[in-house]
C-alpha cells in the first residue's frame, strides 16, 4: 500500500469517525425527552393510572436511566458489560464517548506513525496501542477503586456493628457509614440505605451492590445480613467476626507481599532489560537494530523474542500472584 493510498484511507476514516461522535452526541442530548418523561411520571398531577401507562409505553423499567440501546452496546454486548465497567470505576463517561474516544485516539496513533515514518507493519500496532489507553484508564480506575473499598470495608463492618449494638437499625447503620465516611464505601452504602426508602427490598438492594462490588468479603456481608433477617441470630457479632477475619487476611497478604518482593522486582528487570538494551542499541547503531524490521530472518527473530517475553511474563505473574 503506498502511502498516498494509506493517508486517503486515514482521512475517510477520521472524517467517518467525525462525523459518528457528532452523531453520538446529538444522539445523546435525546436522552432529555426521558428525564423529562421521569419528571411527568414523578410530579404530583399525575394520577397513578397515567404514571403506570406512561411506564408501559415507554418501557423505561426496562432501560437504564440516561441511557439508550444504540448500535454499538448492540454489537459489542458480548465482550462484557461496559455500563457497569464504568459503574465499577466511578466515571461518567458513556459507552458512545469511550468508543469515540478510542476511535480517534486509535485515528491519532496511525497517523501519526505514518507522519514519521513508522513501517507500515508497525503503524497499526501503534494506533491499537493509542486506541487500548481510555479501556486502560477504565481499568486502573476499577481496580483502585476496588481496592480501596476491599480497604474499607472492615472498618465499615465494625461501625455497622456498634451501631446495631447501640440499638439502632440496620438502615441507620447504612446512613451512618455513607455519612462518617469517605470513598466508595459511603457511596454503595449510601445508595443501599437510599434505595431502602424509595422502597426497594433489602435482599434486591444488596445483591446490587455484590454485583457492582465483585469482593468475597462483601458477598459474605451480604449473606449474612440476609440469612439473619430470616432465620434470626446477633448480628453484630457475625459482623465483628467478618470485620476480624478480614483483617487477618490483610495481614497474611502483607506477609506474601513482603516474601514475594523480590520475585516481581527480578521479573520487572527481566521484562524491561530487552527493550532497554533495544533502546540503547538503537541510539548507538541503527542500522543494526533495523535489520530486525528489515530482513526476514531479523523479523522471525523479533516475533518470537515478543511472543517468548508474554509468556514469561505470564509465567512470572502466575509464581508471584499468590491468591489469599
Amino acid at each position: 500500500m503506498s502511502a498516498a493510498l494509506l493517508i486517503a484511507v486515514i482521512a475517510f476514516v477520521g472524517v467517518a469517525a467525525l462525523v459518528g461522535g457528532v452523531a453520538i452526541l446529538f444522539h445523546e442530548k435525546s436522552t432529555g425527552k426521558m428525564e423529562d418523561r421521569l419528571d411527568l411520571i414523578a410530579s404530583r398531577n399525575g394520577s397513578s393510572a397515567a404514571k403506570e401507562k406512561l411506564v408501559a409505553q415507554t418501557g423505561l423499567l426496562n432501560q437504564p436511566l440516561g441511557e439508550t440501546h444504540h448500535f454499538f452496546e448492540q454489537a459489542l454486548s458480548h465482550f462484557g458489560n461496559f455500563e457497569l465497567l464504568f459503574e465499577q470505576a466511578d466515571t461518567s463517561m458513556t459507552f458512545s464517548r469511550f468508543v469515540l474516544v478510542s476511535g480517534v485516539l486509535g485515528l491519532v496513533g496511525l497517523a501519526a506513525g505514518v507522519a514519521v515514518g513508522v513501517n507500515l507493519i508497525l503503524a497499526p500496532l501503534l494506533a491499537v496501542v493509542m486506541a487500548s489507553l481510555p479501556l486502560l484508564w477504565v481499568m486502573w480506575r476499577r481496580k483502585r477503586r476496588l481496592k480501596q473499598f476491599a480497604v474499607q470495608l472492615p472498618d465499615a463492618l465494625e461501625m455497622l456493628a456498634r451501631s446495631l449494638r447501640a440499638g439502632q437499625s440496620l438502615a441507620a447503620g447504612f446512613s451512618a457509614i455513607a455519612q462518617e465516611t469517605g470513598g466508595p464505601i459511603a457511596v454503595e452504602f449510601g445508595r443501599v440505605f437510599e434505595e431502602q426508602n424509595l422502597g426497594i427490598p433489602l435482599e434486591d438492594s444488596l445483591n446490587d451492590m455484590g454485583e457492582r462490588i465483585p469482593n468475597l468479603d462483601l458477598k459474605f456481608f451480604c449473606t449474612a445480613v440476609v440469612l439473619q433477617r430470616q432465620t434470626g441470630g446477633d448480628l453484630a457479632e457475625i459482623l465483628d467476626k467478618i470485620g476480624s477475619l478480614i483483617r487477618e487476611r490483610f495481614q497474611i497478604w502483607g506477609q506474601v507481599q513482603a516474601l514475594t518482593g523480590e520475585g516481581r522486582m527480578s521479573g520487572a528487570v527481566l521484562l524491561g532489560l530487552p527493550v532497554f538494551l533495544f533502546v540503547v542499541v538503537y541510539q548507538m547503531n541503527p542500522d543494526y537494530v533495523m535489520l530486525l524490521f528489515t530482513d526476514p530472518m531479523g523479523k522471525k527473530m523479533l516475533t518470537i523474542a515478543i511472543i517468548m517475553q508474554i509468556i514469561g511474563a505470564l509465567v512470572i505473574r502466575k509464581i508471584v500472584n499468590i491468591k489469599v
